[in-house]
């Protein structure tokens, strides 16, 4: 059989896994891809775990995942910081809080704002407003809108990032999907143009659409947090499937 990609960037949440249970079949899919000589990449803006946790929820679901093959949100955005020399005052989960404490947070020049759950307070928020209101930048962790746990649906950070963006006349830069730039990233570690590469999710606009819009192939899954009304917004050229285990 002859595919007619040769890379696929997976996400996780809602693809492979919904909070803490695997999706049926996702392990086995996995196995076959790699049987199929395809690269994969496996990309995610959950910004509740550190990159470590995640491998090892993978680990434990029997999804077996090289670091090098994990493309996270918060680290894009701690490299974008680390690159342009930033002071973040970061609004983000207790869980990834140490992945940025080795860098200086005195004094903030810029807000780095991600799923910060409970923290995502009007005290918080109010704080980060001031900030950006002194012509520093907002730098999002993701722009999704929701996502689906054990719980059933959560609000993501999209809506307050928007919210910072629209009461202080400037436009976030977003670290993780569906920004252009770091799906470019993800293409370049698979070796392969965009066009041969197909990005796999359960979110419309920040997997498929966004994936769509940087020259990738897209493919929406019914599971996650999927909604009927997402096949409306389905890209022309992408591709819908019921699970991540009807793929090949």
């Amino acid at each position: 059989m002859t595919l007619p990609f040769k890379a696929l960037l997976l996400d996780l949440s809602g693809v492979l896994y919904e909070g803490t249970q695997p999706i049926p079949g996702a392990s086995d899919f996995v196995r076959r891809a790699r049987d199929a000589g395809l690269i994969l990449r496996f990309v995610t803006n959950t910004a509740s775990r550190p990159a470590a946790d995640v491998l090892s929820l993978l680990q434990d679901m029997n999804i077996h995942v090289e670091p090098e093959e994990l493309f996270t949100a918060p680290l894009a955005a701690k490299r974008y910081i680390q690159h342009h020399g930033l002071r973040p005052y970061c609004l983000v989960h207790e869980a990834i809080r140490k992945e940025f404490e080795d860098l200086d947070q005195s004094n903030p020049d810029c807000v780095l704002l991600g799923d910060a759950r409970d923290d995502l307070n009007y005290a918080n928020l109010n704080h980060a407003f001031r900030i950006c209101m002194q012509g520093a930048p907002l730098i999002g962790i993701g722009l999704n809108k929701y996502f689906k746990d054990d719980e059933g649906l959560m609000l993501d950070a999209g809506p307050f990032i928007q919210a910072l963006e629209w009461a202080t006349d400037t436009q976030a830069v977003i670290m993780g999907k569906p920004s252009k730039a770091f799906f470019e990233q993800v293409v370049d570690a698979t070796g392969f143009p965009p066009r041969d590469c197909l990005m796999v999710g359960d979110d419309v606009l920040g997997d498929v659409e966004g994936a769509v819009r940087a020259g990738l192939q897209g493919c929406l899954v019914k599971t996650g947090k999927f909604q009927s009304r997402d096949l409306d917004r389905l890209p022309e050229t992408a591709q819908v499937i019921d699970s991540i285990a009807d793929l090949l």
